[in-house]
This record gives C-alpha cells, sequence and structure tokens, in this order.
C-alpha cells in the first residue's frame, strides 16, 4: 500500500499569497467554495497509514501538520508519527520548514548530495542537531528501501530520477543564471511498495523520453501544475518571469503537459505545485474543466489517495 496525503498543493507564496490582491486571490479570501485556499506544495508518504515521511518541507509545514490528524503526536509528552523528510530540491519554499523541526525530534534527512551540501554551506540547517537528525543522502537511479527511526523497514522503496530544472534563486550565478540543467539540483520522486508505483515531479522545466519512460504506467503522478501558460504571470501584471523563466512547464499547448504526459498509461494524474495566478484553481474556470476533460486532477490540501 501507498498511502499519499497531499499537504499543500500550490506552489511558493501559497494561496492566496499574502500580498496579492489579484482575482483569485481575493477570491479565496472571500471565503469563495469555487477559489479553496492551498498552502505551499508538500506531500506525506506511508507504507502502513501509521509511519510518515514528509516530501518536502515547505514553509507552511507547521500549519499543514497541525490539520493533518495522521501526523499529530500520539505517544506520551512528546512524539511524532513523522519517521522522515525527503527533499526533491534545495529551493527556499522545499526546505525552510526544515526550521519547524528543531525540537530535537529524532528524524531522517534524506536528499542528493547537492542538496545536503546547501544545507551544510548554511549554518541556520545546523538547528536541526545531527546527533539526532541523521542526514542521508539519496543517489539518483538507485532505489533506497526507507526505515523508520529504529531501523525496521516502512514498507516503502523511493528511487530519486533527474528532472530538467534549474538551481533555486538564491544560488543563481553566472552568465546564464537560469539555465536548465539535468544534474540533480532537481529530482523527482519514484515510491513503490513493490507492487505500485507513484511518481512525484513538483518541479519540471522541460519533458524528455527518459522522463516518459519513468512515468509511463505509474499508478499515480502528481506533476508540476505551476502555470497553465507559459507568460500567464507577464499577461496579468504579476511577474516578468515566464515558467521557463523559472524551470516550470506549462500545463497548456502543444509543448505543454497535458500533450506530453497523454498516452502514457498513466491511472491517475494530478498537478501539484500550482501558482496562485493559475486559473485551475478555481473550480468554476474553463482551464478547470479543460484539465478535468484532459483526464487530470487538481490536488487539494488535504486531499488523500491511496495506491
Amino acid at each position: 500500500m501507498i498511502d499519499i496525503i497531499v499537504l499543500g498543493a500550490a506552489a511558493g507564496g501559497g494561496f492566496p499569497q499574502w500580498n496579492s490582491n489579484a482575482p483569485g486571490c481575493r477570491r479565496a479570501r472571500a471565503g469563495d467554495p469555487a477559489a479553496l485556499p492551498r498552502t505551499q506544495a508538500s506531500i506525506a508518504i506511508s507504507g502502513d497509514g501509521k509511519n510518515w515521511f514528509v516530501v518536502n518541507a515547505s514553509p507552511d509545514l507547521r500549519t499543514q501538520i497541525n490539520q493533518t490528524p495522521a501526523l499529530h503526536p500520539s505517544e506520551g509528552l512528546r512524539s511524532t508519527p513523522i519517521a522522515g523528510v525527503i527533499l526533491t530540491g534545495g529551493e527556499v519554499d522545499t526546505i525552510t520548514g526544515l526550521l519547524t523541526l528543531r525540537e530535537r525530534q529524532p528524524f531522517t534527512l534524506l536528499a542528493t548530495p547537492e542538496v545536503l551540501s546547501m544545507l551544510d554551506a548554511n549554518p541556520i540547517f545546523e538547528a536541526l542537531n545531527r546527533a539526532v537528525v541523521t542526514r542521508t543522502p539519496m543517489g539518483l537511479d538507485q532505489p533506497l528501501a526507507l526505515k523508520l527511526i529504529e531501523g525496521t523497514p516502512a514498507g516503502l522503496t523511493i528511487v530519486p530520477f533527474v528532472v530538467p530544472g534549474k538551481v533555486p534563486l538564491y544560488a543563481e550565478s553566472g552568465p546564464d543564471p537560469a539555465a536548465i540543467c539535468e544534474n540533480g539540483e532537481t529530482v523527482g520522486l519514484e515510491i513503490s511498495d513493490g507492487k505500485h508505483r507513484v511518481c512525484f515531479v513538483p518541479g519540471c522545466a522541460r519533458m524528455t523520453d527518459n522522463l516518459r519512460v519513468r512515468l509511463r504506467g505509474a499508478d499515480a503522478v502528481f506533476f508540476d501544475g505551476t502555470l497553465w501558460v507559459d507568460d500567464e504571470m507577464v499577461r496579468a501584471g504579476l511577474g516578468d518571469k515566464t515558467g521557463r523563466r523559472m524551470g516550470h512547464m506549462s500545463i497548456d499547448g502543444m509543448d505543454g503537459t497535458i500533450a506530453a504526459l497523454q498516452d502514457l498509461g498513466i491511472k491517475r494524474k494530478i498537478f501539484i505545485h500550482i501558482n496562485n495566478s493559475n486559473p485551475v484553481l478555481l473550480a468554476d474556470s474553463p482551464e478547470r474543466a479543460a484539465v478535468e476533460a484532459a483526464g487530470w486532477e487538481v490536488s487539494h490540501d488535504g486531499m488523500r489517495i491511496t495506491a
């Protein structure tokens, strides 16, 4: 069994974003049922429905834990069912929530060597005391059986795999700071219980043949849904960066995600990491109707699926 809870479905800034007065964010603040608020992207995975691994520690992690009963402490004065945190990148939206978990609670922190090096270079993350929080490197394309704190099998195996992406904004440098790379800076995650397979790809700059092969036939795929179209934020007057500049594919268009993932035999296709400017967040929008007609789901906080 692969049990998955969506802790947060939105991209950086959440929905509504704290400083956005755009129409969608206004609707979310007003309590419009067609514009459900969402926190920043993260999921929790479990092989037994009791012990959990958080995938990506968003800035909203404390709120996400509090609104998810499955992650509440239930034994003694201090405890947690969270056995570990798995990182798919080193963006601020992926690592900031680690500082929420600094109360000397044992868990395992798993990430690629590149991401662990970013954490090692920033002394603030020493707040996660290494005596109780073990930092474990993940090798690309190397299966890793997850273990609980006491060392017993968690019932799930993960395989990190390369996804085209870019370095985090705070690490951009050189003549082409937004260059797309495939070096482990950004990874996807394949999750398996030996019978079922789920892929988690919250950020992807472009589709590749290798990625199509990886996703083909999966029981479920959570995929980057940041923008509906590449220049969405520019058109709306919300910023000057395109999706490509930020390292994200768009949903619509001939080179978009819907087109790229069709005919791959994926049982459930679910968008996650959705920017507050993206009209698919609005249940009554034509864009939402279009993604649903194409066989996709739009994730929301608290969404739970079992494969």
